[in-house]
């Protein structure tokens, strides 16, 4: 049975307060299809919650909330090239890369991203040049307008650049249960982004540990601990604009990182960086701020609301706007509204 205004506030990263009028975890499909019904009879809207690290949470949340306590990890076949398995939705992703480097490789630039596996497919997180899609092969889970179990394999998904068809087509209509992943048994890092340069140099034979070692330590070094300095890790995303954009914007302010995207006439810019140059980090703004080492993350003490984070998203957004000419688009979202 669902509970009655359950507090939020610890289920959030940002530590936004906030109350679920209704709340129920589960671990099966069969269980979150009672659960799906049980919203239905009494027509209220259903609504999923992962880690909470890429979400906003507004004061009240209407409906019924759930989220998977799931978190096993199941062998599906292996050969001499790679291993493919299951993984629950509730597994915290952290932890699932540490543990997949017994199994296979892929993962280790995904190290220390906040958040659960079944959150993972829907941003298509990131880091360092590697994509989770490079690793997904299905997507399992409960079609809540059609009530039926369903998967969709990879190329169904419709991944792209912190984006997949859960955030558009499914958004709100598709509840995550697993994803099912490939991993080769070769390890062959990916060390193309600078801070992980410094690892070709190394005397002894690279390991998978010593890859995911380092980067929690680079990330570490950027964002701070959600458990220490409540925040939602990186607040906006990287704007993707043309190649002549890009280049208009680099005869003006020669430092801009620009990175060119593979096969496309599109640049993707550095978020961060044009925060910072309009001179928002460090800042703070009543009780919500813009990280002192990393301009891209806001940070949030106690008693912050969503009204005191949109204010500084605003603000942000409309000044390197005027500044650079380029619309910045936050990244996490308001919980519980259609995206």
């Amino acid at each position: 049975m669902p509970h009655a205004d359950y507090p939020l506030g610890n289920k959030n990263t940002l530590g936004l307060e906030s109350t679920a009028q209704f709340f129920a975890p589960f671990q099966t499909i069969e269980e979150l299809r009672e659960l799906s019904r049980w919203a239905r009879e009494r027509d209220l809207p259903l609504h999923v919650l992962g880690g909470g690290s890429n979400v906003l949470m507004p004061e009240f949340v209407q409906g019924l909330t759930v989220q998977s306590t799931a978190d096993s990890v199941r062998l599906v076949e292996q050969n001499n090239d790679s291993v493919v398995v299951d993984v629950d939705a509730g597994k915290n992703w952290h932890q699932w890369v540490g543990e997949s480097i017994a199994l296979g490789h892929g993962l280790e630039n995904l190290a220390l991203i906040p958040g659960t596996v079944g959150a993972s497919p829907v941003q298509n997180i990131g880091a360092y040049g590697v994509e989770v899609s490079d690793l997904i092969v299905s997507v399992t889970g409960y079609h809540l307008s059609r009530d039926e179990e369903r998967t969709l394999l990879a190329r169904e998904c419709g991944f792209g650049y912190r984006d997949s068809i859960f955030k558009r087509e499914l958004n709100s209509d598709f509840i995550i249960c697993s994803v099912r992943f490939k991993l080769p048994r070769a390890f062959s890092p990916n060390l193309s982004y600078a801070p992980l340069n410094s690892l070709r140099a190394k005397e002894n034979p690279l390991t998978a540990q010593m890859l995911i070692d380092t980067v929690c330590a680079v990330r570490s070094s950027k964002l701070p601990d959600p458990a220490v300095t409540p925040n939602a890790g990186s607040f906006f995303k990287n704007p993707v604009v043309s190649e002549s954009k890009a280049q208009q914007l680099r005869s003006v302010h020669p430092q801009l990182p620009v990175y060119p995207q593979t096969n496309t006439t599109y640049c993707k810019l550095a978020a961060g960086w044009l925060i910072e140059q309009c001179g928002f980090k460090g800042k703070a703004f009543g009780p919500v701020a813009m990280y002192s080492k990393q301009a891209l993350v806001l940070t949030a003490e106690k008693g912050a609301g969503l009204s005191d984070v949109h204010a500084l998203q605003n603000r942000i957004q409309s000044a390197v706007a005027e500044k650079f000419g380029v619309t910045l688009e936050p990244e996490p979202q308001i919980f519980g509204q259609s995206r």
